[in-house]
């Protein structure tokens, strides 16, 4: 869900900042609007209700085939990819005033080497941040969308030990939920250093 989230939210994001005002613009920002009000159970009932009970496109719950999968990561994407698309956007609007942008451009490089070479990669610290926030929401999304999917994950199994008021399995999923956030968040800070080589942690000198 995460990476669908990205490989949805960033490129949209990018596009709409690239063509600001346009159609293009308007639309990304109305769906960026949207997805962000929707709860992530909510976009499960209303796919649920359209792609599978009206077009019957895709089997409603259950698992056994990749088919199965499709659904729940959509609506647990969309909310992130959404905030990713905001994000994406207002970076990407605000690194092209740069002076280091102006003065490739001036230089004569091709636009395609300006934006994806010298732009995207510091447009994209800020995305970079907001990951690993987004996994948190993510993680408390597989709770409600596991449940009503009837998906047995990590998720279902903790909304099962509730009722069954089982304090060891209730536990050990605030432990490895925290873990995995733990991890994340950690490989997002180290990730800035490769992005930024100007970026130095503590006790290291400029």
């Amino acid at each position: 869900a995460l990476l669908l989230a990205v490989a949805l939210g960033v490129p949209l994001g990018v596009a709409a900042a690239l063509r600001r005002g346009s159609l293009t613009d308007g639309l990304s920002r109305l769906l960026a609007l949207v997805g962000a009000a929707v709860p992530s159970y909510v976009l499960a009932l209303l796919l649920m209700l359209l792609i599978s009970v009206k077009l019957n496109w895709l089997p409603t719950i259950g698992y056994g085939s990749p088919k199965h999968l499709v659904l729940p990561a959509i609506a647990l994407a969309l909310g992130s990819s959404a905030q990713l698309m905001r994000l994406s956007r207002a970076s990407m609007l605000e690194v092209l005033q740069q002076d280091y942008v102006r003065t490739a451009r001036a230089k004569g490089l091709n636009e395609r080497v300006v934006i994806w070479v010298h732009a995207l990669k510091n447009a994209l610290l800020p995305v970079v941040t907001v990951l690993g926030i987004n996994l948190g929401h993510l993680l408390g999304g597989t709770v409600i969308v596991e449940s009503i999917f009837n998906w047995p994950g990590v998720g279902k199994y903790a909304v099962d030990a509730i009722f069954l008021r089982d304090s060891p399995v209730i536990q050990g999923f605030v432990l490895y939920m925290g873990l995995i956030f733990l991890l994340v968040n950690l490989s997002v800070d180290l990730s800035y250093r490769w992005m930024d080589p100007r970026l130095h942690f503590g006790g290291q000198r400029a």
